[in-house]
């Protein structure tokens, strides 16, 4: 595997690998000292043409607790703004020594062209409606290891509330834990489904109302507003009725079930409760995950395939 641009990109197998790789990390960053020379003399580039928090962060953080070095690229203090390329862009981090790009994009595919433009390793952090493969995979290795199944998902059903038509984290997720052998339902407005959604092998509900007490796992997703018409949820208040997260519907949730999100969190839209009163809440452990898995994905695709560099410790 040369690159990681879909989770479509990677065999069940390959899956499984990673979330076994990132359970050497996350005991890695336990540690009083969380660091490993395993990407010593590597350069990875963050290379983000949309805002990130999350993201950006997580894979900055793994690559430094790795030992490579982090070059930063944002698209609102570069070049582009004076009228240079996309390619000439990527060309120029290229030359400059790089061994990976992470890249974000609003527009669908462009990870796939820029693997044109360089030879280093290009991780897609998400574009446009299309895939956010690494977001997919920490999302697996949180429920997996929530419920003890390493490499199953058989057996535990996972409900996708939202909207599922603009959103890239429904589309890996749902490729993941589908393959792992969850049953999933996505539950919106029919305004907010793919045209398709019949293809995509899941069940469809009306309202959250119809799986808040059956499933293993709530994933409530982020309202795209941004990538949007207004006119296809005219009332958020008619929105929040059917698909929010009340005290109410998290007071229903079954025993041992969880709840999730990718976030940022629209606060009052997705979730009018505070997921710190949920006891089944693991959003934050979603973020502690993704520090694990970006690590296990930068090791993957750019380390020695050995473990055992996983075991030093000390500074680099």
């Amino acid at each position: 595997m040369k690159h990681l641009l879909s989770s479509h990109d990677l065999s069940v197998d390959e899956i499984v690998g990673i979330l076994d790789v990132a359970d050497h990390m996350a005991e890695i960053n336990t540690r009083s000292l969380p660091k490993v020379p395993a990407l010593r003399g590597k350069t990875i580039a963050s290379v983000f043409f949309e805002d990130s928090t999350r993201t950006r962060l997580s894979f900055e953080t793994a690559a430094k607790r790795l030992s490579a070095d982090v070059m930063t690229f944002m698209a609102s203090s570069s070049s582009l703004n004076k009228g240079e390329s996309l390619r000439d862009t990527i060309e120029t981090l290229s030359a400059m020594g790089v061994d990976a790009m992470v890249i974000r994009h609003k527009s669908s595919g462009v990870p796939l062209t820029m693997t044109q433009w360089t030879d280093a390793v290009v991780i897609n952090a998400g574009d446009g409606w299309h895939q956010h493969p690494t977001q997919g995979l920490l999302d697996a290795y949180t429920v997996t290891r929530e419920f003890g199944t390493k490499d199953s998902l058989s057996g535990r059903s996972i409900a996708i509330v939202g909207d599922i038509k603009h959103s890239r984290v429904a589309r890996s997720n749902i490729d993941i834990f589908r393959r792992l052998g969850a049953h999933v339902v996505v539950v919106a407005p029919p305004a907010l489904l793919p045209k398709n959604i019949e293809s995509w092998g899941v069940e469809v509900r009306n309202t959250i109302d119809d799986v808040v007490g059956e499933v293993d796992a709530l994933y409530m997703l982020r309202m795209q507003l941004e990538r949007m018409d207004s006119s296809i949820v005219p009332k958020l208040t008619e929105y929040c009725a059917l698909y929010s997260l009340t005290p109410e519907r998290a007071a229903r949730m079954g025993s041992g079930a969880i709840l999730m999100h990718p976030g940022p969190i629209n606060r009052g839209v997705e979730l009018i409760v505070d997921p710190t009163d949920v006891p089944g809440s693991r959003i934050l452990k979603q973020v502690t995950n993704g520090v694990n898995v970006r690590m296990a994905v930068l090791f993957t695709l750019l380390g020695s395939g050995a473990t055992t560099v996983l075991q030093q410790g000390g500074e680099s």
